[in-house]
């Protein structure tokens, strides 16, 4: 079906459809689900990072008024598929990594259970550990692919000759920190089998993706998914941490098999987060730039060194932006994994593009200086005709546009190229900029049925909203599908009983649960014309994506940065975003999501930085008192504009995905501005004020 060339919903700035019932305090979270009777849990977590539990002392937490189940290694159930060694939990005694999951306290509140977790005596036999990162590991691997399914090096022309014979050059190391997601709403889940015996499951899960969570524990616990229900209406914040199943299901499961009857309810501390939800790995990036006098790039090689944990590989993608972003003949990319006694790294909010951007972008602005080049100029003039690599002609691209939009709303034609020279009271001012990227992504499978019921129309899909506007956009999509008005159209998301909807993940579910949608219409329309009877109902599923383009999103984000001369204090008091994203939706959501995004940007660039004890395997600073983020007073303005951007080839919709692009190149754009201020270079995040008040110390006082 074509979507109709004058949509009257999409596009329009509407509020959102779940926003009062959050302002309320009324939208129902997994934990929150009314359930009577239920029995609460909590983990206990090994203090070691490798060896075995040789001993379990629970006779404290089974004597404790209110405990109604304690279980371990020795009494816990042999799951079905212990393949995932993630969700393998208490089918053993091997720790493989600090605060792995070694005994569960089931009780009658949530404090009796915590209690009771305390009371557990763990005795170990601890065998030696390997937290460390390092580049010079003689034991890095090449993975057999990244995320998702990407090559792991690439390789064009001869990069070393081109190097070699460069005019002007630029070879530096770039590293970002380990991060965690740290969603507002915990990982939690509640769950329940069939009082009556019948071996069904239903989970109520903060998830962002219902099937999928389906699919994994069904797996798990040997059942067919036709037994096990996911429920999830509301999410409290994911940034890819709830895009695929942690141990926290699966507990919860496990705990309510062991009380029959009762439902259990588990939320994850702050604390535990840090070892059972997932992570962004740490990034070390050799990054490479050769080019010609007048700015033409001859080279570009980036080389990534990752973590992985020991008992579960996820490789990221840190590399892959570097194939695709600037023209050049010759181009090369590696990923190396350590392997390490830690947790399972996972998805973080643009996996891959977000720490993948920072080294080549921070290095583009070092050439740039070395050239005596506006920066902004420099990325212009290396615009490829196609994509590098496969050839195929871009969708559409307009990183060019955005550019140079932003450097007109940002005021970039006042600045002084040169470093330190500009100063407020005892503040040196610094502007910088970088350019941002994210790939347009629809998932092969999903599934939307659209009823009429009386006047009204019901669309039907198991999508998630993770606070991004499903409940809203969806409507709007299928409001102009049909047709009708959008005030006419109800969704119903969040739920395993509805048609199967892929998960909420990179930046690809308004693309493919919208196209699911168009379909639907479609097939609704042709079947019943202009005037349906009340029941009738039609179904329609994503189609094939167009695989003769290269589709991607594009951005450029503009940074002021203070640094103030006795203190080393940064300070960000503006962010400019413009992008490229396809056809907007709904403004209001959008503008609430480039914003998301790039206020996260500013966190990693300033604040953010998991601190791994390599002598413990511990994350020291591991809740929201001792990890950073930014907050409200950390930024004074952050503005998100777009550009009007016509795209037949990505979807029936013409929209590609913005819950991620915001985030790619921040932290670069606020690097350059820094450097802009003070002169000083700061390529490992975060900036701190150690890194630059060195520099300050030796600068002349006035």
């Amino acid at each position: 079906m074509t979507f109709p060339s004058e949509p009257e919903a999409v596009g329009r700035d509407l509020p959102r459809r779940d926003g009062a019932v959050k302002v309320l305090g009324t939208a129902t979270y997994a934990y929150e689900t009314p359930l009577a009777n239920a029995a609460y849990l909590h983990a206990v977590q090994a203090t070691i990072a490798r060896g075995r539990v040789t001993a379990l002392d629970t006779a404290a937490a089974e004597a404790l008024d209110g405990v109604v189940a304690v279980l371990t290694p020795g009494n816990a159930e042999r799951l079905a598929s212990t393949e995932d060694r993630e969700l393998a939990v208490l089918q053993g005694e091997e720790v493989a990594f600090r605060g792995q999951v070694v005994a569960l306290v089931v009780a009658d509140s949530s404090e009796v259970a915590r209690h009771g977790a305390a009371l557990v005596r763990v005795e170990y036999a601890q065998q030696p550990h390997d937290a460390e990162l390092r580049a010079d590991r003689e034991d890095l691997y090449a993975p057999e692919s990244v995320n998702p399914d990407l090559p792991t090096d690439t390789s064009e022309g001869d990069v070393d000759a081109a190097l070699a014979a460069a005019e002007v050059s630029v070879e530096e190391t770039y590293t970002t920190a380990m991060y965690h997601n740290n969603p507002m709403e915990p990982h939690a889940t509640a769950a329940l089998w069939d009082p009556a015996g019948e071996g069904f499951l239903t989970l109520w899960d903060s998830t962002q993706g219902v099937h999928p969570t389906r699919t994994v524990l069904a797996s798990v616990f040997g059942l067919d998914e036709a037994q096990l229900r996911v429920v999830c209406p509301y999410v409290g914040g994911g940034f890819g941490s709830k895009g695929q199943p942690h141990v926290n299901v699966v507990l919860a499961a496990m705990a309510a098999r062991a009380v029959p009857g009762r439902p259990v309810r588990l939320a994850l501390t702050r604390q535990q987060m840090f070892s059972l939800a997932g992570y962004r790995t740490p990034t070390i990036q050799r990054c490479r730039l050769g080019a010609d006098r007048d700015g033409t790039i001859t080279a570009i090689a980036v080389d990534v060194v990752e973590l992985t944990s020991r008992i579960k590989e996820f490789a990221e993608q840190s590399g892959v932006p570097a194939r695709m972003m600037y023209a050049s003949p010759n181009r090369s990319t590696t990923h190396r994994l350590a392997a390490l006694d830690v947790p399972v790294p996972s998805w973080m909010r643009a996996p891959g593009e977000c720490p993948g951007m920072f080294g080549p972008e921070v290095a583009m602005d070092e050439l740039a200086e070395r050239l005596g080049l506006d920066p902004v100029e420099l990325r212009i003039r290396n615009e490829p005709a196609v994509e590098p690599g496969s050839g195929k002609p871009f969708s559409s691209r307009n990183l060019v546009g955005c550019l140079r939009e932003g450097a007109v709303r940002f005021g970039w034609a006042e600045r002084d190229p040169r470093p330190g020279v500009r100063r407020r009271g005892d503040w040196l001012v610094g502007t910088g900029v970088a350019a941002s990227t994210y790939p347009v992504s629809r998932m092969p499978k999903s599934t939307a049925t659209i009823r009429r019921e009386g006047q009204r129309y019901a669309v039907e899909i198991g999508a998630a909203d993770l606070g991004t506007g499903t409940w809203t956009t969806l409507a709007q999509i299928a409001a102009d599908a049909l047709g009708v008005t959008v005030a006419l159209v109800d969704v119903r998301i969040g739920d395993t009983d509805y048609p199967m909807a892929s998960v909420a993940g990179g930046s690809s579910g308004m693309t493919t649960w919208g196209s699911a949608v168009v379909e639907a219409a479609g097939a609704f329309r042709a079947k019943y014309g202009s005037e349906p009877p009340d029941g009738a109902e039609a179904s329609g599923s994503v189609q094939p994506a167009d695989d003769r383009h290269a589709m991607h999103a594009f951005g450029a984000q503009f940074a002021e940065a203070h640094v103030h001369l006795d203190t080393g204090e940064v300070r960000v008091p503006r962010l400019l975003g413009v992008f490229a994203a396809g056809r907007i939706i709904n403004p209001r959501t959008a503008r609430s999501q480039f914003i998301g995004g790039m206020t996260m940007g500013l966190s990693m660039a300033l604040h953010e930085q998991s601190v791994l004890d390599p002598r413990t395997g511990h994350v020291v600073n591991h809740d929201l008192a001792g990890y950073h983020i930014t907050a409200n007073a950390d930024v004074g303005a952050i503005e998100a504009y777009w550009l009007a951007e016509d795209d037949p080839h990505v979807n029936a919709m013409g929209s590609k995905g913005i819950g991620e692009i915001g985030i790619v190149g921040t932290a670069a754009a606020v690097s350059n501005a820094v450097w802009h201020a003070c002169g000083v270079r700061v390529r490992d995040l975060p900036i701190t004020l150690d890194k630059v008040l060195h520099a300050l110390e030796e600068r002349p006082r006035h």
